[in-house]
């Protein structure tokens, strides 16, 4: 008996924006439908993420019926490359128009036998920390799960093909405020089934947004978190990131310490502001309390507001005050700076005018 075609949904399924056993399920089932084998759902799921193919049409191990059957049901969207630039030191920025004309980037950093791929959560951030160009820019959405994910993607489809070692959610957006997204895309990045990175070699950062950093801290596997500190005092965060209003630093550093695995401290160094012997003791004290690691970062030239960035010398100063006090700490190497690779910079260039939208006034996030 023949089988019949079956009919092809209104709305195409995105199989992109599912964990794969969900998408395998609903490719076997059409499958069955299509008088296929069932086995062809897990040689489609192969090229989603593991081996992922630009469309349907590539995937070539698949009867050519059966692959124009499936791109009538069902979609696997691509992030549409609008730049890319390449650094002297070998830093990639690409800027990725999204389908209803937003822009979002992400940064490849390579350093040795490493690939750390930035990667955005959302599009434009709702929370204006003063030294940050995407912040000043404003918020529009968040990304869902396959836009995050699908920076990734996009970086196997590449030819030549650049394989990520490590993710770090440090592009533009508060990935916390992002939950809903950021979850599942946790385990897009890390499952065997799909883009196969072990956790350790996955970072979230957060300005300290604590019902996420719970929701993270809660799931089995060993994901890192970075906090966003920037000033060892309420009173200099406050001046710097609006939302220590809502999310205090005592209540950020107490959340930490409770997080069942090791913590980083970001603490971008801002000349004469926060990069005082002081304020290297006050930090020590906080990072010792929460047993964090402390990366200093260089302020990067092109970001929001008039800062200095703290000379050479004064970050070695403020570094070796750190180590004396009992602290790790490492200082971040500028990346990219021919290339604008400040978070949000390239963005500003092809989407300006935006009115900045406060973290307290967007109905479109969503914490843990």
């Amino acid at each position: 008996m023949q089988a019949t075609r079956p009919e092809a949904s209104p709305a195409k399924k995105n199989l992109l924006n599912v964990l794969p056993a969900e998408a395998e399920q609903a490719v076997r089932a059409f499958a069955i439908a299509s008088g296929e084998p069932p086995f062809r759902a897990a040689q489609v799921v192969r090229h989603l993420w593991l081996n992922p193919a630009p469309d349907f049409s590539a995937m070539t191990d698949l009867p050519a019926g059966f692959r124009a059957r499936l791109a009538e049901a069902f979609t696997i969207p691509r992030l549409e490359l609008a730049a890319r630039q390449i650094s002297a030191d070998g830093t990639e920025k690409f800027l990725f128009r999204l389908h209803d004309g937003e822009f979002i980037e992400t940064v490849a950093i390579p350093e040795g036998s490493r690939l750390t791929l930035c990667i955005s959560s959302q599009a434009g951030c709702a929370l204006q920390c003063a030294f940050c160009a995407t912040g000043a820019m404003g918020f529009t959405r968040n990304l869902e799960m396959f836009e995050i994910a699908g920076q990734v993607r996009e970086m196997k489809l590449l030819s030549p093909a650049l394989s990520p070692t490590n993710i770090v959610f440090m592009g533009m957006g508060e990935p916390l405020m992002n939950w809903r997204a950021v979850d599942p895309t946790l385990t897009i990045l890390n499952s065997p089934q799909a883009l196969g990175i072990g956790a350790r070699h996955i970072t979230v950062s957060t300005v300290g947004v604590l019902p996420g950093i719970i929701a993270l801290g809660k799931r089995p596997e060993q994901f890192r978190l970075a906090i966003s500190v920037h000033a060892p005092s309420d009173e200099l965060r406050q001046s710097l990131m609006p939302i220590n209003t809502k999310y205090p630093l005592a209540s950020v550093i107490e959340a930490g310490k409770v997080f069942d695995r090791r913590v980083t401290f970001e603490y971008v160094m801002l000349g004469g502001l926060n990069d005082q012997a002081e304020h290297a003791t006050q930090l020590a004290a906080l990072a010792r309390d929460c047993r964090a690691f402390v990366n200093l970062i260089p302020l990067h030239p092109g970001g929001a507001g008039d800062f200095t960035p703290s000379t050479t010398e004064q970050i070695h100063f403020f570094s070796r005050r750190l180590r004396a006090a009992g602290v790790e700490v490492a200082v971040r190497k500028s990346r990219g700076t021919d290339i604008a690779a400040a978070c949000g910079q390239l963005r500003v260039e092809r989407q300006r005018g935006r009115a900045p939208v406060g973290a307290e006034n967007d109905g479109d996030i969503h914490v843990a």
